[in-house]
Parts: structure tokens; C-alpha cells; sequence
């Protein structure tokens, strides 16, 4: 494996499963120093790390620095109690992965705006309050990059679930505007956005083989994704390979934003 973030370090949040996990192995396999942020199940926290340890050493590197960091990232200051956690172990930051994340399932009319405020401030406050304050560090040291980890419902509408579409929307434009504004000085951030994933976030169709193959009938390549390949492709982004990039969101979605019903033809359009 191209071993691209040798001695860089790294923050990824909501990084003791599904995705984030992914992500954390995927660039210790490549060298970086990985700290973990998790909110909760200190035990997977923990499993996380020792995975990014081993991950490291069959990279070849014995001396990588594994942090792992307990915060809400929808909290001011635990987020910047995390950043200084960080920058005591570190020193500094090449690369933040925004990838906390949740969601409430219920009917839009009746969901409880603090159901829809506690989703709308672990998905998007907390990525804004992460890269703030990863902007400032990458001001002060010349540049660096963001990957958020967004979702295929920052553009397709996912009923039932409306603080996750909402929280995926803005965070389709935070990436958009912070890229933008940003772009000048050497700070790239760009988003990946997730399809049907085998994750534990998505276990209630995943383990559920009628409800799987619903869900994977509106794929057209026919499957659901792994966390492994949406780390590839946070990977790619926070690679120098995608040095050109920024402000975009990639689609790992297996073909659900090409609008699978028109597989077959049934309109002339118009």
C-alpha cells in the first residue's frame, strides 16, 4: 500500500466504529499519527486503538502516536479541550475527518425539536466547531486539509430521518463556503458522501436480509458499500494526489444519485 500520510497527523471524530474506524486504520496503514474521538463506549474506543496500533506496526512503523479522545463534539468546550489533547500529544494537525455522526428515525410531524437539535448538533455544529478551530492551527502553519464525511441525503431527501437530511444539506454548503473561502491559503476541504453502507449505524436493514434487498434493489451496481471503500476514499481527498480538489463533494455510492428509476426508460423527458 502507497503509504501517503508518513508522520502527518490526523483527527478523526466519531472514530471507534462503522466508517470512522475505517478511516482511522486506513491512514495509520499509511503512516499517520491517528487520534480518535469518540462520545460514549469507551470499550470500542479502546478496540479502536488497538486496531490503528497494529495497523501501524504491520506499516512498518513502531513509533506511531495513537491518541484516542473523549468529547461531544456539539460542545464548545469539549471541542476545544479535545483540540488541546490533540496538540499536547501531536503538536500540530495536518488533517481533520469530520465524521461524527447520528440520526433519529420518526415522523417529521412529530419529532421533538430536541431530538432534531441533538442531530443537527452532532452532524453539522460539531463539524463546524471542529473546523474552526482546525482553520485557525492550519492558518497559523501555512495550510491543511478537511474531509467531512457527509452522505448521498446531502442531495437526496430521506423522509423519517428530516434533522439527518437537514444536518447532510448543511453540511454540503459548510464544505462549499469554507473551501471557498479558504482556498487562497492553502487549505483544502472537500467531502465524501457515503451511500448505503454496512455500518452499526445501519443495522436495522443490514441484519435484516428482506430490508437489504430493498435497499440494495435502488443500487444500480447492486450492493451496499463497505467502510472500507468510503476510507479509500477519504484517503484520496486528504492525499496530495487530490491536490486540486477542494469545495466538491465524492459520491461513493454504488450509482444512487443517478437517479436508479431511470435505469429503464419510461419517459422521453421534457
Amino acid at each position: 500500500m502507497t503509504k501517503r500520510f508518513v508522520s502527518k497527523n490526523v483527527l478523526v471524530t466519531g472514530g471507534s466504529s462503522g466508517i470512522g474506524q475505517m478511516v482511522a486504520v486506513r491512514l495509520a496503514e499509511e503512516g499517520a499519527n491517528v487520534a480518535i474521538n469518540y462520545s460514549s463506549n469507551t470499550a470500542k474506543a479502546e478496540e479502536t486503538r488497538k486496531l490503528i496500533v497494529r495497523a501501524s506496526r504491520d506499516s512498518g512503523r513502531d513509533d506511531a502516536n495513537v491518541l484516542v479522545v473523549k468529547a461531544d463534539v456539539s460542545s464548545e468546550p469539549d471541542v476545544e479541550g479535545m483540540f488541546e489533547e490533540v496538540f499536547a500529544a501531536f503538536g500540530t494537525m495536518d488533517l481533520l475527518v469530520n465524521n461524527a455522526g447520528i440520526q433519529v428515525e420518526g415522523e417529521s410531524a412529530e419529532m421533538s425539536a430536541e431530538q432534531f437539535d441533538r442531530v443537527i448538533g452532532i452532524n453539522l455544529r460539531g463539524a463546524f466547531l471542529c473546523s474552526k478551530l482546525a482553520i485557525r492551527h492550519f492558518l497559523e502553519r501555512g495550510g491543511g486539509v478537511i474531509v467531512n464525511v457527509s452522505s448521498v441525503h446531502e442531495a437526496i431527501p430521506k423522509p423519517t430521518y428530516i434533522g439527518y437530511s437537514v444536518s447532510k444539506g448543511g453540511m454540503h454548503n459548510l464544505t462549499r463556503t469554507l473551501a471557498l473561502e479558504y482556498a487562497r491559503r492553502n487549505i483544502r476541504i472537500n467531502a465524501v458522501g457515503p451511500g448505503a453502507t454496512v455500518t452499526p449505524m445501519n443495522t436495522a436493514w443490514v441484519e435484516d436480509p428482506e430490508k437489504r434487498k430493498i435497499v440494495e434493489s435502488h443500487i444500480p451496481m447492486g450492493r451496499a458499500g463497505t467502510s472500507g471503500e468510503m476510507a479509500a476514499a477519504v484517503a484520496f481527498l486528504a492525499s496530495d494526489e487530490a491536490s486540486y480538489i477542494t469545495g466538491q463533494t465524492l459520491y461513493v455510492d454504488g450509482g444512487l444519485t443517478l437517479y436508479p428509476d431511470f435505469r429503464t426508460a419510461w419517459s422521453s423527458g421534457g
